[in-house]
């Protein structure tokens, strides 16, 4: 694929990262053991995650890591099943599907512009424990939440707050203790990490009780052993991390955008444009072109884009956020997200402005 603009989706492994990687899947490596390769391990395990507790504002011991977002998502919600449990109506499906498995769970609406409305939030009854699990970026528009904002009401309220931080670590700077999160769930394929790595940061003093049980890795919270090749490809991708690049490539999309609007007569949306959005992150529709179409057009020309969650992969269906956020079906079914990374020049996002503004000449004969 010539140009690929998916990274929200998952990111292609960073070079350093299949190095860091490559060095520890020729060794022996069970951090369980007391042996050398062992001990090798174990400090492998340890080094990366005081790296990615440094990057978080975290204490390294709340720093507990699992095999995907998904994981770490699905911990919080059955173990903490005892709380009433509200999610925002734009959660990614590993939280809405599982808070709909174990509970009826408190929907929080959102505004037109995708964010959490914090007026509803404040209609929750005070000092009655609850869970509220709210995300820092949108994974489809990429729309940042206001999260210290929404903990500061939890939190007067007596209940606990977690974060998906998975589409937001890597694009913007991410402070688990300025957030006021009580949990947060962090990924690393999203920014050039491994498939297998990601991690759930619990505050320290929360009783939380292990997903897994058997022998005491991670702190006695999450028994098996450990994928330390992935492990410590997550912390070194988190190392690299340059939002000055990040900088730049919203730039790149914000002339995307501009040239996509002239093109098309001003009848492209761009959903969350008016809001503050992750740097990498564009969700575009064309009235009157579906999706499913717009995607054959973009493959053709060696341009992999979305149609928005990849968690839908294999089929397109209505956008669960699109719909809360008030957007008509037929509007919904023709967006495009378009999601760059480390691996993005220029080159790429004026490809994507070309096939675009191509649809839009061929749709206008």
């Amino acid at each position: 694929m010539k140009h690929y603009l998916d990274y929200n989706a998952t990111a292609p492994l960073r070079p350093e990262v299949i190095a860091v990687m490559q060095e520890c899947l020729g060794l022996p490596l069970n951090a369980s053991s007391i042996h050398a390769a062992g001990r090798k391990a174990k400090t492998l395990i340890e080094d990366s995650r005081r790296a990615l507790a440094g990057t978080l504002g975290a204490f390294a011991n709340e720093v507990v890591f699992t095999a995907s977002g998904t994981e770490a998502n699905n911990w919080v919600l059955r173990r903490l099943r005892m709380l009433p449990v509200c999610v925002s109506a734009i959660e990614h499906s590993s939280v809405l599907k599982t808070a709909q498995a174990i509970t009826v769970p408190d929907v929080i609406p959102v505004t037109k512009e995708g964010i959490i409305d914090l007026a509803a939030l404040e209609q929750l009854p005070e000092g009655e424990p609850f869970l509220l699990s709210l995300m820092l970026a949108n994974n489809e528009t990429g729309i940042i939440q206001p999260v210290r904002e929404a903990a500061d009401i939890v939190h007067a309220r007596g209940g606990l707050l977690h974060c998906d931080a998975v589409q937001a670590f890597g694009k913007i700077p991410v402070d688990f203790t300025a957030l006021g999160c009580d949990l947060m769930t962090i990924s690393g394929h999203k920014m050039g990490g491994p498939v297998g790595a990601a991690a759930l940061i619990v505050k320290n003093g929360l009783a939380f009780a292990p997903m897994l049980t058997g022998g005491g890795q991670e702190m006695n919270r999450r028994a098996g052993t450990e994928n330390v090749a992935a492990i410590a490809g997550f912390a070194k991708a988190a190392a690299l991390v340059d939002f000055a690049s990040m900088k730049t490539l919203r730039g790149w999309l914000n002339a995307l955008e501009a040239e996509v609007e002239k093109a098309s007569g001003g009848t492209a949306v761009i959903f969350g444009g008016r809001a503050e959005r992750l740097p990498n992150t564009s969700l575009i529709a064309m009235p009157g072109v579906s999706s499913e179409t717009q995607l054959i057009h973009f493959d053709l020309d060696g341009i992999g884009v979305s149609a928005g969650s990849a968690c839908s992969s294999g089929r397109i269906e209505p956008s669960h956020v699109l719909e809360a956020m008030g957007v008509e079906e037929a509007l919904a079914g023709s967006a495009l997200r378009i999601s760059g990374g480390w691996a993005t020049v220029e080159g790429d996002v004026r490809a994507a402005a070309k096939a675009w503004k191509a649809m839009a000449a061929t749709r206008a004969k």
